[in-house]
C-alpha cells in the first residue's frame, strides 16, 4: 500500500499532470471567453487539432519552434474569425457550427498532413520542437524542483496567462463588456457598445488560445510530432472545465489539473 501511494504521489506523477493539463487549460481559458460572451463553443477540439498541425508545419518550414507557435496562434485567429462569422454575423446555431468545425478539422488536418509528410505523419522528419527549461536554484529543491523545473516555455507561459486572463475578465472594462455581451446584451447596447463586437473579440481570443494549445501539444508535449486526431477530445474536456469553473480562467486551470 505504501509503495502504491509513493508512486501515485511521486514527483513524476505531478510533473506529468502539469504537462498534460497545459493544452486543456489553454483551450479552457479560450472557451471561458466565448462562454462569457454567451457563445457555447464545442468546436475547440477542432481548433486545437488545427493548431497542432499548423504549429508543426510552421516549425518544419521555418526551422524554428517559435515560428511554429506563432503560425499556430495566427491561424487560430483566422479560425476564431471564421467561427464568429457564422455564429455572430450570420447568426447560425453555435452547436452546429462547432460540430462542423470539428469535422472539418479532422478532414483538413488529415489531408494536409498526408500531402506534406505522407501517411505516417511527421515520423522521420526533422521538426524543431520546444526544449525543456531548467530553472536555477528551484531545480535543486528536492521534489518541488523536479516538478517545477524542466518544463517547456509554454507551461510557464500558461501560468502567466491564467493571471492575465483572470485580470482581463474581471478587472478591465473590456472584460466587463464581454461578460455583459453574454448576460445583458441590450443593456450593453444601450450604453453605446456593440455586443456583437465583443462576441467577435471573444471568438478571436478563443481561437488564439486554442491555437496555442495545439502548438504546445505537437511541439512541446509530443516533441514535434503530429498524428491524425491527436487532440483526442481535449477540446471537449476543456469545455467541461469551462462549465465546471463557471468560465473563471483560474478555476478552469485548476479543473484541468
Amino acid at each position: 500500500m505504501i509503495e502504491i501511494l509513493a508512486q501515485v504521489f511521486s514527483a513524476g506523477t505531478f510533473t506529468q499532470m502539469l504537462r498534460s493539463a497545459t493544452p486543456v487549460a489553454l483551450a479552457a481559458m479560450g472557451g471561458s471567453m466565448t462562454e462569457h460572451a454567451g457563445i457555447m463553443n464545442i468546436g475547440m477540439d477542432g481548433m486545437i487539432l488545427m493548431g497542432a498541425l499548423i504549429g508543426v508545419l510552421g516549425s518544419y518550414m521555418f526551422g524554428s519552434a517559435a515560428a511554429g507557435v506563432m503560425a499556430a496562434v495566427l491561424f487560430g485567429i483566422l479560425v476564431g474569425l471564421f467561427f464568429a462569422l457564422f455564429v455572430v454575423k450570420l447568426r447560425s446555431d453555435e452547436f452546429i457550427i462547432g460540430c462542423a468545425l470539428n469535422v472539418f478539422a479532422n478532414g483538413f488536418t488529415a489531408y494536409v498532413s498526408r500531402s506534406v509528410f505522407g501517411f505516417s505523419g511527421t515520423s522521420g522528419y526533422e521538426i524543431d520542437y520546444m526544449q525543456p527549461i531548467d530553472i536555477p536554484v528551484i531545480g535543486d529543491i528536492p521534489f518541488i524542483g523536479e516538478i517545477l523545473s524542466g518544463n517547456t516555455a509554454l507551461v510557464y507561459i500558461t501560468w502567466i496567462l491564467v493571471l492575465v486572463m483572470w485580470a482581463f475578465v474581471y478587472r478591465t472594462p473590456r472584460g466587463f463588456y464581454i461578460r455583459a455581451a453574454g448576460e445583458k446584451p441590450e443593456t450593453l447596447r444601450t450604453a453605446g457598445i456593440s455586443p456583437e463586437r465583443m462576441k467577435w473579440l471573444a471568438s478571436i481570443l478563443c481561437g488564439m488560445l486554442c491555437g496555442l494549445s495545439g502548438a504546445y501539444l505537437s511541439l512541446g508535449y509530443l516533441n514535434g510530432t503530429f498524428v491524425e486526431g491527436m487532440s483526442a477530445s481535449r477540446g471537449f474536456i476543456a469545455f467541461a472545465c469551462v462549465i465546471f469553473a463557471a468560465a473563471n480562467p483560474a478555476k478552469a486551470y485548476l479543473a484541468a489539473l
